[in-house]
């Protein structure tokens, strides 16, 4: 590179050497190269400078010196400074600075650097020293002239010092007066530049910002050096001084050198201001965003907490390993110390017992019995009387009872009419009070609905890599996609679904009725091929060498300045043709390719097409419409892939509806899986409620009728629940629908199987009828499904306190449901009961009662085979090695799940809402593998907030003289951290490109008035015009009055060549106003981008931090006002309303289970007689079945989310089904030792708890394994398998065992009544026992089994 700038110094210098030899040009301090203009250049259509190399003049223009002094104050060095311009020459100068200052003006050392570049080459009195005339032309007839053959009275040398003064005082009278008489032009020139000065001037306009954009401005002049990052002085240079820039009125071939010079000529130096220094008095130094060195000192960057480490081990798991190690040390030590004192022994065996136990002398007196114990068991007997008498009543009246039952049922069934499913993910997942769903209402409310989007992203797997080699010879790779003949696939394609006709009522629509217009009459269609304004014809178009040989550029070319310079109307390649897009807006790269490293975007390998369509709110008509074609093209798409119509593109699409649309998809392919579980499930509680003792009563002794009805209140009862709860307006949700049947039913057949298996192990007295058995029955088990059923609603209804409108929907519907499920148990299923119980009497065939079959006999009352099967269980289970062992396993299942419980994933992996080979999961693969652009995040600064009040500007702005603390100015810091702020690029910032819009200066300003105060756009050439502002006004901010009278002009500004920093397009919908006149600002935004967001942790971190950035904002707009008033800024982003409520994940999961187990311990205490060993110890095991269930949602890769929320809510409420039957039955029980009473009542409850909820729930899990639905099977499938496993692990292994160490002891008073009773016993014939009354009987005899 070094012996390339050497070999064009040593051209350059002999060029110099031959003109110099040739034409004579003198180069001397105080010659001029150029004075005044002689016409127009041909190739540009621009004024041009004449051939002047005589003395400079003094400048006596009273217009041209405040021109002047405008622009090269430095030059004015008296009254009438010697310059080498004329007037006419500074006026086409001044109008030339107007793009310049608005791309540069934010910086003044930058801007003022600039100007002085072309200060010194157009009016020094010296220019003569470092600018070189290489070309020039006759004016007269526009051909060209050697510069060897001019005299040099054509070139002015001959000029007096007599004609000087003669000039002096003609211009003194106003009367200017060419002396050159020149017809003699330049069209191009070397101007040399020493070092210190172009890397100065370079440097300090390095990091200015083009805010609407949010590129730096140098990336709109580095186009030839392929990027911002390429750029160099040279390269920046090189652009400003090519004619086809469409700037430049003449060429200008800059050369930076520092080495000596022949003809007296050294290269131009100034003084180049840094970025940090002001200019003059009257400027401050650039903003730190413009000029890192301003930059206050940045803060330690922020580490990421280190974890917490003992050694190789997590803290965490080294916790959980001591603590397990402690656990096991002290319970061995324990429970060999208990074994050695004899007290835990296994008990006697159940055939083993002495029935003189019966016969024994009460031990317990009336002054043994505690007050709490008294009234325990007193409220138990009133339960147990209330049960027995409530069953006996339903018993006796079966047809009255089902008959009220049907009309209850019926009524409240109605209300189904009225009833409302959620489907949309925004009320699905955000509290209507929560946070980001104000802010989304605030934002809609003010800016309108964030757009629709229909995306695609395509790819070309069968083609490859290409180099493409420049005219100038580099070798640039260009990825698959970027290929000419995959350009013209993509925009056939592109075009179809522009023009795809959708039916709509009685007409058609197309993309150009819904889509976004922000512009022009064109669609917005963020597509690289707007580059080529998405015509065939401009991507074909070449630009050949003079000869028409070789191709000097072509679309390659054409790329490469897009990406460099996308707001470009003028490529910096040799075809002169726009970048914008036909809808009149840049198209970004990182939006428009994909799959590219760093930036460079050439090596592409996806092509990202974005359409934005308008967006409504739901209840406006006008949506329909879209989601229409939406329809249709998704459903062309579809085909078009399925059709494989083009088989060089691989696409992935997207609509804004897909997601809704798959979600019902699923829920609708899943029907037959769902149904097949509960068909199963039904299958076998028909099946297993039956007795089967002999072939003979096979048909009498099954309980079909009996098990489908209990399947059918179950039903009704959920059917209820819906009605009433739609007549209260509750909307459900699909988790409602999937979820709740299947808690229900989990409950009501425990109830059922408890209830049915009860009855048919007892034997009726003989004073006893049907309906008195019965009831008996009911009033020993009823408590018990008491006590379960309103454990499990109130801890629901608790759960409905949760703000996530699915958690609170699934708690309302569930603890409904559960509730009128167990009134329908106690009343229906009694008088069902009891109707199945009379037909089987009378050996009726079930299901047929007419068919009686006389010879069956009496059904024989001997134990089940599950049941004698359990009993022996318990047995085993109450050796002493055995219970040892299973506390030690049960405690190390609980610390490695503690384990897992600081490491469950909190989130929902996207992909996994949507069902197996949906065209939406290609388009998340998609994304996640190309898209380097995040989503768009708004900071909005609520309405009242006073912009034209400098103080309030400054807390905004990040311009030169603004707060280094304001808003934009935050998110520029934040976005300097993008890794790990997820915030990509500094914010566009309306206010800033205003004040730049607003500023006069300049041949042609941006705001422009007609002399009846209307606005003029940028777009219209009107004499009429001029400037809002007075020329006085350049260096100062629009006063309140002007800021709220133009503001409007440069909402509607569309931005042009000539004035870049029209505010239509980029803030057209940015700035809203809080009266119709439209001079009050109201609500505002400042717009960025998110960088890549992957997964569910990268959302919930991107929003976490941009509300960070957001406090801190609003801390600072609100520390130094003392008028009472607030102002608010907050982050508003599309996605924030589906990630808010993964901040609070964690806690509203320990909220909802506290609730669930507070409810479950308070219910429990006060329906088992005030027992708190028996409470503690229930709410402990479902703790311990909720602890596991977490660290298999850990193991097995389920995340913490609403979904798995509901499900460890649905857990406790199941878990209890598990544990209290079993822990109530021995707290009732009277045995002797705890030993004795964990096998009672494992005994008593253990089989029906097996044959109930537990293989019952088992068969209906296993077909969930087979659904399409990747939600169930992750979320359902997995989760209620460990549900099940772990619930009867620890219902029928666990704590039969803990119950056996630390269960309550034994009633007094219970145990006073039970020894009453058996004093009575002794007396009375031993039919009369109550098994459930005497258990012991029951357990060892089987008497009345």
């Amino acid at each position: 590179m070094l012996k390339l700038i050497h070999l064009k110094v040593l051209a350059i210098l002999s060029i110099y050497i031959f003109i110099a030899q040739s034409a004579k040009v003198i180069h001397e301090p105080g010659r001029c190269i150029w004075y005044d203009q002689c016409g127009t250049n041909p190739d540009t259509g621009k004024p041009v400078n004449c051939f002047y190399n005589g003395k400079a003049k003094p400048l006596m223009d009273p217009e041209g010196l405040k021109i002047l002094n405008d622009l090269c104050p430095w030059l004015v060095t008296g009254d009438h400074p010697l310059t080498c311009c004329s007037t006419s020459q500074m006026k086409t100068f001044q109008g030339s600075l107007q793009v310049p200052q608005q791309t540069f003006a934010r910086c003044p050392s930058c801007y003022r650097n600039f100007a002085n570049l072309y200060c010194m080459m157009t009016c020094s009195p010296d220019n003569s020293l470092f600018v070189n005339p290489t070309k020039v032309i006759n004016v007269t007839d526009s051909s060209y002239l050697k510069i060897e053959k001019l005299t040099p009275k054509d070139i002015g040398q001959d000029v007096t010092n007599e004609e000087i003064k003669e000039t002096k005082v003609l211009a003194a009278e106003n009367s200017p007066k060419n002396i050159t008489n020149s017809t003699t032009a330049i069209t191009s020139i070397d101007y040399i530049l020493a070092h210190d000065y172009a890397d100065g001037f370079y440097n300090s306009c390095y990091h200015v910002n083009f805010p609407s954009s949010n590129v730096k401005a140098l990336s709109l002049f580095c186009g030839l050096c392929g990027g911002y990052d390429k750029c160099a002085p040279e390269c920046f240079l090189n652009f400003m001084g090519d004619i086809n820039n469409g700037q430049t009125p003449f060429a200008i071939n800059f050369t930076i050198t520092d080495n000596p010079l022949p003809d007296n000529m050294v290269a131009a130096n100034h003084t180049a201001h840094k970025c940090s220094e002001g200019v003059g008095n009257s400027s401050l130094p650039c903003s730190c965003q413009d000029c890192p060195a301003t930059c206050p000192p940045s803060p330690p960057r922020p580490m990421p907490t280190p974890p917490c480490m003992v050694g190789k081990l997590g803290c965490v798991t080294f916790a959980m390993i001591m603590g397990f190690i402690a656990f096991v040390m002290v319970f061995t030590l324990a429970f060999i110390c208990c074994v050695k004192s004899n007290k835990c022994h296994q008990g006697t065996s159940l055939n083993a017992a002495n029935e003189d136990i019966f016969y024994r002398k009460p031990a317990i007196t009336e002054k043994d019995v505690g007050c709490r114990e008294s009234i325990g068991q007193k409220e138990q007997q009133m339960l147990n009387m209330l049960f027995q008498k409530w069953g006996t009543m339903c018993a006796g009246h079966p047809f009255v009872v089902l008959f009220i039952g049907l009309v209850v049922i019926c009524g409240a069934g109605i209300g189904i009419r009225q009833f409302i499913v959620i489907t949309d993910p925004v009320e699905l997942w955000s509290p209507p009070k929560s946070q980001s769903r104000l802010e989304k209402n605030y934002f809609d409310d003010n800016f309108g609905p964030f757009y629709r989007t229909e995306q695609l992203i395509i790819t070309a797997p069968s083609f490859h890599a290409k180099p493409y080699e420049t005219y100038q010879g580099e070798t640039i790779p260009f990825g698959p996609v970027l290929q000419k003949e995959i350009l013209h696939q993509v925009l056939d394609l592109q075009d179809s679904i522009a023009n795809l006709k959708v039916p709509y009522k009685d007409s058609t629509i197309t993309l150009d009725d819904i889509c976004y217009k922000p512009l022009s009459e064109n669609c917005t269609i963020m597509s690289v091929l707007n580059y080529w304004q998405n015509s065939h014809k401009e991507l074909d178009r070449v630009q050949k060498d003079q000869q028409g040989f070789w191709t000097v550029a072509d679309y390659h070319d054409h790329f490469m300045a897009c990406i460099v310079a996308p707001t470009s109307l003028n490529d910096t390649s040799r075809l002169h043709t726009p970048c914008m897009g036909t809808f009149g807006g840049p198209i970004f790269p990182w939006l428009a390719v994909g799959g590219y490293d760093a930036a460079n975007y050439n090596n592409a390998t996806a092509l990202v097409i974005t359409m934005t369509v308008n967006n409504y709110k739901n209840e406006d008509p006008k949506l329909e419409k879209a989601k229409v074609w939406e329809k249709g093209y998704l459903t062309y798409m579809k085909q078009f892939t399925a059709e494989n119509r083009n088989p060089n593109l691989t696409i992935a699409f997207y609509a804004e509806r897909s997601v809704e649309d798959e979600i019902d998809r699923e829920s609708n392919s899943d029907i037959l899986t769902i149904a097949l579980s509960y068909l199963l499930m039904f299958a076998y509680v028909t099946f297993a409620l039956g007795q089967y003792n002999s072939i003979e009563r096979l048909l009498i002794d099954s309980k079909i009728v009996l098990g489908l009805s209990g399947v059918a209140l179950v039903l009704c009862s959920v059917v209820a629940a819906i009605g009433i709860l739609s007549f209260a307006k509750v909307p459900a949700t699909l988790i409602v629908i999937e979820v709740v049947p299947f808690l229900v039913l989990a409950v009501g057949v425990d109830n059922i199987f408890i209830l049915v298996q009860a009855y048919q192990r007892d034997v009726r007295h003989n004073y006893e009828s049907r309906a008195e058995h019965i009831g008996r029955i009911l009033g020993q088990v009823g408590p018990s499904m008491l006590l379960t059923s309103s454990s499990e609603s109130i801890a629901f209804y608790l759960g409905a306190l949760s703000d996530m409108p699915a958690v609170k929907a699934f708690s309302l519907y569930a603890a409904t449901a559960v509730f009128i499920d167990f009134l329908l148990q106690i009343t229906c299923f009694i008088a069902v009961l009891a109707l199945d119980s009379g037909r089987q009497e009378n050996n009726r065939f079930d299901m047929c009662c007419c068919i009686k079959n006389k010879m069956a006999g009496e059904a024989p009352k001997e134990p089940g085979l599950l049941y004698r099967a359990v009993c022996y269980y318990a047995n085993f289970l109450m050796n002493d090695v055995v219970r040892y062992i299973t506390i030690i396993f049960f405690a190390l299942l609980a610390f490695a799940s503690g384990i897992g419980l600081s490491k469950v994933e909190i989130g929902l992996d996207q992909k996994l809402s949507m069902p197996e080979g949906s065209y939406v999961i290609d388009l998340f693969n998609a994304q996640a593998n190309y898209m380097t652009a995040g989503p768009p995040v708004y900071f909005v600064v609520r309405d009242g907030f006073n912009y034209t009040e400098v103080e309030n500007q400054n807390m905004i702005c990040g311009g030169s003289g603004c707060n280094s603390d304001s808003l934009t100015s935050q998110v520029y810091n934040a976005a300097q951290l993008s890794d790990i702020s997820f915030i990509a690029q500094p914010a566009s910032s309306w206010l800033d490109d205003y004040f730049d819009w607003v500023s006069p200066g300049g041949e042609y300003t941006c705001c422009r008035t007609d002399y009846d105060g209307n606005f003029c756009p940028a777009t219209e050439d009107n004499d009429n015009c001029t400037t809002c502002r007075p020329l006085s006004e350049k260096q100062k901010r629009p006063d309140p009055e002007e800021f709220t009278k133009f503001l409007p002009f440069f909402l509607k500004d569309n931005p042009t060549v000539k004035c870049s920093k029209g505010g239509h397009a980029a803030y057209g919908a940015a700035v809203t106003f809080d009266n119709k006149e439209k001079t009050k600002v109201g609500a505002t935004y400042f717009m960025t981008y998110h960088s890549i967001l992957k997964t569910s942790s990268d959302y919930i971190s991107a929003l976490r931090n941009a509300r960070e950035v957001a406090d801190n904002i609003t801390k600072m707009m609100n520390h130094t006002n003392d008028d009472g008033t607030y102002f608010d800024v907050y982050p508003y982003s599309v996605i924030y309303v589906y990630y808010e409520q993964y901040l609070t994940m964690v806690h509203d999961t320990w909220f909802n289970l506290s609730m669930s187990l507070l409810a479950i311990f308070i219910v429990t205490f006060l329906l088992l007689g005030f027992d708190v060993y028996s409470a503690l110890i229930i709410v402990l095991t479902i703790a311990l079945i909720t602890l596991d269930l977490i660290g298999l949602m850990y193991v097995w890769s389920v995340d913490l989310n609403a979904i798995s929320l509901v499900n460890l809510v649905m857990s406790v409420g199941i878990s209890v089904e598990f544990c209290s039957h079993i822990t109530r039955a021995f707290a009732i029980s009277t045995e002797p030792t705890r030993v004795e009473r964990s096998i009672a009542a494992l005994s008593q409850m253990g089989s029906s708890v097996l044959s109930g909820i537990t293989l019952t729930k088992f068969l209906g899990i296993v077909v969930l394994a087979f659904s399409k639905s990747q939600i169930f099977q992750v979320f359902y499938f997995r989760m209620y398998l460990g549900i099940v496993v772990f619930g009867a692990s620890h219902g029928l292994i666990f704590l039969p065992v803990l119950l056996s160490f630390i269960g309550p002891p034994v009633n007094k008073a219970r145990l006073l009544e039970d020894e009453d009773n058996r004093l009575r016993v002794k007396n009375s014939s031993a039919d009369e026992r109550s098994p459930l009354i005497t258990p012991r009987t029951d357990i060892q005899g089987y008497t009345n089994a």
